[in-house]
């Protein structure tokens, strides 16, 4: 019989996961948990200096007036920097990705200032979610049944500009109008209608981690201030490609980031301990895999995420024997679907991963801390 918690304090206390990992060597984890500055630069470097790159050919062209190659770069560049929000100070919010632990900070702060991202309010509600991986009680990160979303008004969106798209049943504040509006309430220390899953679940963050939340209010202020200075400029100087350039381009081309995103946990079980049957992991070429910060690899991140991102699909290769096939993208998006369907007729119905043969069914405790380690994401009060 399940329990009816009325705050996320008391699940902290009472609910309690006895999560499956695949058995892997201490030693073996150890090395592939150890973090690298040479790694880091180029992951975090390497995706900043392409994101430069395409700014610097679209104020290129835009001073040439060459409007179809315009067109272009800014959709690349979009396309490339969509992937600061939420993608990139995901890894850098575990503190992961340099071993210098200021790189990693920085890094988060930057992406996240430039993406209108919110880092305080995400670590929270993400330490939650990898605690309690789609346990409804404790995680309501992704709210089920997560739909995926094909349709034309959305699609035309999310590959030209993503304007008027409401924050929904996964964490995030939506499209343009709605990221602007919810960044200024929460500026006043408020959150959008409590109507909105996403909202709700933000409220319940803010009751359970107050100090958090103060961070999360200067944050918002401090986004306001920078993106209206760069908007305000723009005007002044009649240059508005920089409203392209810096304030909203994680809202422009982000199409990739969408398809390859939605894959990891879309129409799988929850309330379920076992990260193969509620976490999806897909193969997908190495450039978008690097633009992706290796999250193709989400069983294995939520499995070992003490394990750097640019590590993961070693540490899939070691434990492949005991893990699900990983889709392509086509097949997930097909499964996905596939799930919508069924669920249209049965809204009860959860998509049960199938394994392996060679799968063991039953946890074999790995008493090495970093079995369960998840890096530096959580804050103070959840430590």
């Amino acid at each position: 019989m399940e329990k009816n918690y009325h705050s996320l304090s008391e699940v902290r206390k009472e609910l309690r996961v006895d999560w499956y990992r695949c058995p892997i060597e201490s030693a073996t984890l150890r090395e592939l948990s150890k973090r690298s500055d040479l790694q880091g630069w180029f992951q975090a470097g390497g995706h900043l200096t392409l994101f430069i790159f395409t700014a610097t050919l679209s104020y290129y062209f835009w001073q040439l007036k060459n409007w179809p190659i315009l067109v272009i770069t800014i959709f690349a560049h979009g396309t490339i920097g969509s992937f600061f929000s939420g993608v990139a100070p995901h890894e850098l919010g575990h503190g992961t990705v340099f071993k210098t632990k200021w790189l990693n900070k920085f890094f988060m702060y930057l992406f996240s200032l430039l993406s209108w991202w919110d880092p305080f309010d995400y670590a929270t509600s993400h330490t939650y979610h990898h605690r309690y991986t789609q346990y409804v009680d404790g995680d309501r990160e992704n709210v089920f049944p997560l739909e995926p979303n094909v349709g034309i008004s959305f699609l035309f969106q999310i590959f030209t500009i993503n304007i008027f798209s409401r924050p929904g049943r996964s964490f995030g504040k939506g499209g343009l109008i709605y990221t602007i509006y919810l960044t200024f309430r929460s500026a006043m220390g408020k959150v959008g209608s409590v109507q909105i899953p996403s909202q709700e679940w933000l409220q319940a963050l803010h009751n359970d981690q107050p100090r958090q939340h103060r961070k999360s209010v200067w944050w918002s202020r401090v986004q306001l201030i920078f993106h209206g200075s760069i908007l305000v400029y723009s005007i002044l100087t009649k240059q508005w490609i920089f409203l392209f350039l810096l304030n909203f381009f994680s809202f422009t081309a982000n199409w990739l980031g969408y398809f390859v995103g939605m894959t990891q946990h879309c129409g799988l079980q929850g309330n379920v301990s076992d990260f193969r049957k509620c976490v999806r992991s897909i193969r997908i070429n190495p450039v978008i895999s690097f633009l992706y910060w290796r999250m193709n690899w989400h069983t294995e991140h939520h499995m070992y995420a003490g394990v750097p991102c640019y590590n993961l699909k070693k540490l899939s290769q070691i434990i492949a024997d005991d893990m699900p096939q990983p889709r392509t993208l086509l097949d997930a998006w097909r499964e996905m679907l596939e799930i919508q369907k069924k669920q249209m007729e049965d809204p009860t119905y959860q998509f049960d991963t199938p394994l392996p043969a060679s799968a063991n069914q039953k946890s074999i405790k790995n008493s090495d801390e970093l079995a369960d380690s998840i890096g530096e994401l959580a804050p103070a009060g959840l430590e």
